[in-house]
C-alpha cells in the first residue's frame, strides 16, 4: 500500500502537534484529551474494531453544546493544516517520490510533439498565437475566510523555509515558533464569516489573488516557455505574446444576483485600475533604481530630454502618470472630484515607454539587462494591462428581451415579446443597420429595464482592453444575442465586444449548433463577429438537469456539432468552459479534460471558469500558479497539435445506449419521486447552507422554488456534505448495470482504452464513488430523515454500492483508485478526521432543527454546524 511521502508525512505531524499545543493551552489540557479521544475512536473505527463505531457515536453523542464547538473546530482545523502540507508538497523542491504528481514540463511536451512529427515553425506559431483565458469566479465555493487564507498562505512559506538543508539550528528553532505563532492565531480566530461579502468583496479577493500570486507567477512562466520554446523551435516567444489572459465575473455576473448592480461593476473596474497602477508603480520604483545606466538610442533621449540618465528620466514620466492614475481611480471609488488629465488609460500609453527603454538597451548591447525586470513588466502589461483583469458581464437572455420589448412598446411598434424569432430577427438586424438611435427620449423605463441599460452605458465607457466577454446565460436564439448588441450600440458603444452565448440545459446544448448556424447566416452579424466567436458549455445546471453521464456526452456532441457549424462559416471558435471544482459540475484533473475534448475544438484557444476554492487550490501561491499555467499550457497546446481521435460509431452508438438509460434513471428519482425532495432536504444539511456567508448570490434563483430552483453548487454541495454524492453517479448506476447485463464490458473496457473522453469520465467517477462513503449517509439518514423516506435512502444506497461493484468490474480490480495510490491514501489519511465531522453534523442538524422548531436555536450550536461545513469541505478538498 502506498504510503505518503516521509517528508510530507512529518510535515502533517509537526503541523498537528503545533495545533495541539494551542489547544492545550485553550481551552485547556481536558478538551485536548476529549479530541484525542474521539480521534482514536475514529481511527478504531476506520480499522473496524469490534464495538468502536458505537463508541465514537457515543463519544460525539453525549457532547454537550458547549463541547461541541472546539471539537469540531479541532478537526476542521487539522484537515486545513493538511491541505497546506499537501498543497505545498506539490511545489516543494525535494521530490524524488515515485507517486508524487508532477507536472510535465513545458520542453518534455514540445519534444514530444516534435517526436509525433509536428514541424518546430508549426509549433513556434500555435504557442505565439496561444490563447489561454482564466475566468474568475465569484461562486460562492470558498469556505475559508481571507484572514485565514492569508495566514495559511505563511505557514506554507515556512515550510518552504524549514526545506532549506543549511539552516543553523537557530534558524530552524526560529522558523518552528513563527509556525506555532501562526498556527495559534488561527487557532484563536473566528473561521466563520457572519456577513456575506459584497460583490466588490469579492472582486477585491479576485485582484487579492492576481497581487500575491499571479504577478510573480506569470512572468515566471512565460520565461520558461520562452526558454522551451527557443529550444524546441530555436526561436523564443515575441513581447507581446500573451499566451495567458486573466478574466473575472467578479463585479460583473449579475445573473440571479440582485446585488451586482451597474454602480457595483463600474466600482470594479475603478478598482481595477486601483490596483493595476498600483502594482506596475511598484515594478517602475524597482526599474528605476536598477536602469542607471547612460548609453541609449537617439530615440530614448529625445524622450528624456538633457539627463545624465535617460532610462531613470523616462520612467520617472511614467511614473508621475502612474501616480495620477492611480489617485484619479480612487477618486472614482470615493466618489469624489476628479482630475483625469494626463493620467493612462489606454494600454499602449503604458507599453509605448517601457518598450522605448527594451529597445534602447538592446540596441546598445545590453540585452542581459533588458531581458531583466524590464522584460517582465512589459510582459505583465501586455497581459494584465492598465484594467488588470477583463470584466465579464453575465445577464439572463430574459433580461435583454424584456429591455427590447419594452422599447418597441413605447414607440408603439409592436409586442416583440409574442413576436416570432423570424420577426425578432429581422427587426434587430434592421435597426443596428440604422444610423439612428432607437431608445426614445424623455422615456421613464421599468426598474429593471433601467438597470440592464444602465450596465450597458458603464460597459460601452470602458476601454476594449478593460472587457471580456458578454455572457447571456439561457441563451437559445439568435435574437439573444443580437437584442445585446443592439442594446450596448444604443448606450453607445463604439467597438464590437464579444457576446457570447451561454448553453447550459440538456436542450440547450442540443439546439446549440443550430441557433450557431442560424446567428451565422445572418450576414450583418459575421461581419460584427469578425468571424470569431465564443460559446459558453455550461457544466453545472445541465449535469444538474441531466445526469453526469448524459450531461458529458450531451457537452462533448455539442462541442463536437459546434467546431463542425464554425468550420463550415469560416468562423474561428473558442469554446468557453463553465466548470467547476467537483465532477458534479465538470470538475476533474485539468490536464485530462483538456485532452479529451472532441478533436479540433481546442483550436489554439481555450477558456474556462476558475471558481472558489479552485482559485486558491490552483494559483494561491506563486508556484503553484505556475505550475498551474503549466499544466493548462501544455495540454491546450497537445491537444491543438496532436488531438485525440474521433470516437468509432461503435463507441458513439453504446454512449447513446448508455445515456438513454442513464438520463430515465436520474430523472425518475429527481423529478418523478415524489419521496425525493423530502427525502433530500432532510438527509442533506441544504437547508442550513444558508447559515453559511458564503458569498453575495443567493442559493436559490427564486426564494420560494424546488430543487429545480436550486443552484447548482448548493445542490453539490449537500450531498457531498454526507457523502452520498448523488450528482455524479446516479444513473451512471443503471446504465453500467444493464451494460454489464448485457455483455457491453468488453466494449466499455476498449473505449476506456482508447477513448480519452470516456476513460476521463470513468476515472472520474471512480473518484466521486472513492469519496463517497455508505455508512456515514446511512447515519445521516438514520438520525435525521422520517420513516416515511427512509425506504429511498435505502434504495439509493444499495444503487450507490451497486455503482461501485459495476466501476472495479470494468475496470477489472478489486479496490478502486489502484491507479491513483496517493489520493487514495491522502484520503485514508483524512477520514479519522473527517468521520467525526460528518457524525458531529448529523447532530447537530438535528439540534439545529429541534431548536428552529422551539423558536430558538443555541449560538453554540450554530456555530459548531457552520464549522463542521467548513471542516468537511476542507477534508473533502472541495465545497460545490
Amino acid at each position: 500500500m502506498t504510503e505518503l511521502h516521509p517528508d510530507l508525512r512529518e510535515n502533517v505531524r509537526m503541523l498537528g502537534e503545533l495545533l495541539g499545543d494551542s489547544i492545550r493551552k485553550f481551552p485547556g489540557q481536558d478538551c485536548f484529551d476529549l479530541i484525542e479521544e474521539i480521534r482514536a475512536a475514529a481511527k478504531a473505527d476506520r480499522r473496524q474494531e469490534s464495538g468502536s463505531g458505537q463508541r465514537l457515536e457515543k463519544l460525539l453523542s453525549e457532547l454537550s453544546d458547549d463541547q461541541m464547538l472546539p471539537v469540531t473546530r479541532a478537526f476542521s482545523q487539522f484537515l486545513n493544516l493538511a491541505n497546506i502540507a499537501e498543497q505545498y508538497h506539490g511545489i516543494r523542491r525535494k521530490q524524488g517520490h515515485h507517486a508524487d504528481m508532477m507536472v510535465e514540463s513545458l520542453g518534455e511536451v514540445f519534444q514530444r510533439l516534435l517526436e509525433k512529427g509536428v514541424d518546430p515553425d508549426e509549433l513556434h506559431r500555435r504557442v505565439t498565437e496561444l490563447s489561454i483565458e482564466f475566468v474568475l469566479t465569484a461562486h460562492p465555493t470558498e469556505v475559508t475566510r481571507r484572514t485565514l487564507i492569508l495566514k495559511y498562505d505563511e505557514i506554507s512559506n515556512c515550510l518552504g523555509q524549514l526545506d532549506h538543508d543549511d539552516l543553523l539550528l537557530a534558524e530552524r528553532n526560529e522558523i518552528t515558533t513563527r509556525l506555532r505563532q501562526l498556527i495559534s492565531e488561527a487557532w484563536n480566530t473566528d473561521e466563520i464569516r457572519y456577513q456575506r461579502p459584497t460583490a466588490v468583496d469579492e472582486a477585491k479577493w479576485g485582484f487579492a489573488v492576481i497581487e500575491n500570486s499571479l504577478w510573480e507567477a506569470l512572468p515566471r512562466f512565460l520565461r520558461s516557455l520562452d526558454r522551451s520554446l527557443r529550444e524546441a523551435t530555436g526561436k523564443g516567444l515575441p513581447i507581446d505574446a500573451a499566451p495567458i489572459r486573466i478574466a473575472s465575473w467578479m463585479g460583473g455576473d449579475r445573473d440571479g444576483n440582485p446585488n451586482v448592480t451597474h454602480e457595483v461593476t463600474r466600482e470594479v473596474f475603478w478598482l481595477g485600475r486601483w490596483m493595476a497602477a498600483d502594482l506596475y508603480l511598484r515594478d517602475i520604483q524597482t526599474l528605476r533604481a536598477e536602469l542607471s545606466m547612460w548609453e541609449a538610442t537617439d530615440e530614448l533621449r529625445a524622450e528624456a530630454g538633457e539627463t545624465r540618465e535617460p532610462y531613470r528620466a523616462v520612467l520617472g514620466q511614467l511614473r508621475r502618470r502612474l501616480l495620477k492614475t492611480r489617485d484619479w481611480a480612487e477618486a472614482c471609488v470615493n466618489g469624489e472630484p476628479v482630475d483625469d488629465r494626463d493620467i493612462l488609460f489606454g494600454n499602449e500609453e503604458l507599453i509605448r515607454p517601457l518598450q522605448l527603454c527594451y529597445d534602447s538597451l538592446v540596441a546598445s548591447g545590453l540585452d542581459e539587462i533588458a531581458d531583466g525586470l524590464l522584460l517582465d513588466t512589459l510582459r505583465r502589461v501586455h497581459t494584465f494591462g492598465l484594467p488588470l483583469v477583463k470584466l465579464d458581464i453575465r445577464q439572463e437572455a430574459g433580461r435583454h428581451a424584456e429591455a427590447v420589448a419594452e422599447i418597441v412598446g413605447e414607440l408603439g411598434l409592436g409586442d416583440y415579446a409574442n413576436w416570432s424569432e423570424e420577426q425578432r430577427q429581422t427587426f434587430l438586424v434592421q435597426e443596428l443597420r440604422s444610423r439612428r438611435p432607437l431608445v426614445p427620449r424623455h422615456w421613464t423605463p421599468s426598474d429593471n429595464v433601467r438597470e440592464v441599460l444602465d450596465t450597458c452605458a458603464v460597459v460601452a465607457q470602458q476601454t476594449p482592453e478593460s472587457l471580456g466577454s458578454y455572457v447571456i446565460s439561457m441563451a437559445s436564439q439568435p435574437s439573444d444575442v443580437l437584442s445585446v448588441i443592439l442594446l450596448l450600440r444604443e448606450s453607445g458603444m463604439q467597438h464590437p465586444m464579444r457576446v457570447v452565448p451561454l448553453f447550459e440545459t440538456l436542450d440547450d446544448l442540443r439546439g446549440a449548433p443550430a441557433t450557431m448556424t442560424a446567428l451565422f447566416s445572418v450576414d450583418w452579424y459575421r461581419q460584427y463577429c469578425a468571424d470569431r466567436q465564443e460559446v459558453m458549455i455550461g457544466y453545472s445546471d445541465s449535469a444538474k438537469d441531466a445526469g453526469q453521464l448524459m450531461a458529458a456526452w450531451a457537452q462533448y456532441q455539442a462541442q463536437e456539432a459546434l467546431t463542425d457549424v464554425a468550420a463550415e462559416y469560416g468562423v474561428h471558435l473558442t469554446l468557453f468552459h463553465g466548470r467547476g471544482g467537483t465532477v458534479g459540475r465538470g470538475g476533474g484533473p485539468a490536464n485530462r479534460a483538456i485532452l479529451s475534448q472532441p478533436p479540433g475544438s481546442v483550436n489554439g484557444s481555450f477558456r474556462i471558469t476558475e471558481q472558489g476554492e479552485m482559485i486558491r487550490f490552483k494559483f494561491g501561491l506563486p508556484k503553484l500558479a505556475e505550475q498551474s499555467l503549466t499544466l493548462y499550457g501544455t495540454a491546450v497546446i497537445e491537444a491543438t497539435l496532436a488531438p485525440p481521435p474521433a470516437p468509432e460509431q461503435a463507441w458513439r452508438d453504446m454512449m447513446d445506449w448508455l445515456t438513454e438509460r442513464s438520463l430515465k434513471a436520474y430523472r425518475d428519482v429527481v423529478r418523478e419521486n415524489p419521496d425525493f425532495v423530502p427525502y433530500f432536504r432532510q438527509s442533506t444539511p441544504e437547508q442550513a447552507l444558508g447559515k453559511l456567508a458564503l458569498g453575495s448570490r443567493p442559493a436559490r434563483r427564486k426564494p420560494t422554488g424546488g430543487v429545480e430552483s436550486l443552484r447548482a453548487i448548493p445542490w453539490i454541495f449537500a450531498w457531498t456534505q454526507m457523502r452520498m454524492l448523488l450528482p455524479s453517479w446516479l444513473g451512471s448506476d443503471v446504465a453500467l448495470k444493464e451494460a454489464a447485463e448485457a455483455g457491453h464490458e468488453p466494449l466499455l473496457r476498449d473505449m476506456m482504452a482508447r477513448w480519452p473522453f470516456f476513460k476521463t469520465y470513468v476515472d472520474m467517477l471512480e473518484m466521486v464513488l472513492a469519496k463517497a462513503d455508505l455508512r456515514i449517509a446511512s447515519y445521516y439518514e438514520e438520525t435525521l430523515v422520517e420513516p416515511a423516506y427512509k425506504p429511498l435512502g435505502k434504495e439509493l444506497r444499495e444503487r450507490l454500492a451497486g455503482c461501485i461493484r459495476q466501476v472495479k468490474a470494468l475496470k477489472q480490480q478489486d479496490e478502486l483508485l489502484l491507479d491513483e495510490p496517493v489520493f487514495a491514501h491522502s484520503m485514508r489519511v483524512r477520514n479519522p478526521y473527517t468521520d467525526p465531522l460528518h457524525y458531529l453534523q448529523a447532530e447537530l442538524l438535528r439540534r439545529d432543527r429541534e431548536g428552529e422548531g422551539q423558536g430558538k436555536v443555541p449560538e453554540q450550536v450554530e456555530r459548531a454546524l457552520k464549522v463542521t461545513m467548513a471542516g468537511i469541505s476542507a477534508g473533502m478538498r472541495n465545497t460545490g
